[in-house]
């Protein structure tokens, strides 16, 4: 069977509770945040088979997929920076790798994490760009099939509520009102399949699938492509902080 990658979004967050709270440079969980680890750690029926913990480099990312996931035969977490958020906010900047060493000490692996990975400025690699963010979800998804290979092992990817949009490239309830359909610790399974092209996608699985939709039917890709083009028309074709 192809590698399974269940994709999370991170537990509630300090941002996620007010909405000034949004100028907090890279915030951590709440109490709250840290409970709903707690029960996602219960409910999660997949731990035996995993194989790999990755998450952004984002502390409430790191702190969920620790409080979550983490064990001896899985330690340490490796830290992906192409996982990080999408907008230039505070709260969606990461904080620089030797603070989050000596924060995270060897729980985490900050080896593949850029130096430069807060840099969201105009014309970096992580500004926050319509076209930029899809590239980099489409670098994120062969980076990910790289790392796992083709085994039937189980990776837990950590990530954020507006990234896993791109990095899934499903749009369905998306506007800018509703950014994200997920909700904190919200997890969802998928397979790699081939897009043709040298491109690699993400296909939900059977069971994640009637976890949450039942019997409804899926999209089909005509309806993402329009839900997407919807999407990105009204986004416009930056993502940039505003301020409060």
């Amino acid at each position: 069977m192809p590698p399974i990658i269940h994709i999370v979004r991170h537990a509630q967050g300090l941002h996620n509770v007010f909405p000034g709270n949004d100028a907090l440079v890279d915030p951590e969980l709440t109490p709250t945040g840290i409970a709903q680890c707690a029960s996602l750690r219960a409910s999660f029926p997949h731990h035996a088979q995993l194989t790999l913990l990755a998450a952004s480099p984002m502390r409430r990312a790191l702190q969920t997929c620790l409080h979550a996931f983490s064990n001896d035969t899985l330690a340490p977490v490796r830290a992906i920076d192409l996982l990080q958020e999408t907008s230039d906010a505070p709260n969606d900047t990461g904080s620089s790798v030797d603070v989050l060493r000596a924060e995270f000490g060897d729980t985490v692996d900050f080896s593949s994490v850029s130096p430069s990975w807060t840099d969201k400025s105009e014309g970096s690699f992580f500004a926050p760009e319509i076209e930029k963010v899809v590239e980099r979800a489409r670098v994120t998804r062969r980076s990910l099939k790289e790392i796992l290979g083709d085994g039937d092992g189980q990776a837990v990817c950590v990530s954020h509520g507006g990234y896993v949009h791109f990095l899934t490239d499903d749009w369905e309830g998306v506007s800018l009102q509703r950014r994200s359909t997920w909700a904190n610790c919200d997890y969802r399974s998928y397979q790699f399949v081939d897009g043709g092209s040298n491109e690699v996608k993400l296909r939900e699985t059977d069971e994640s699938w009637r976890r949450r939709k039942g019997h409804q039917a899926r999209p089909t890709d005509e309806e993402q492509a329009a839900w997407r083009e919807q999407v990105f028309e009204d986004f416009g074709p930056h993502m940039r902080y505003k301020g409060p």
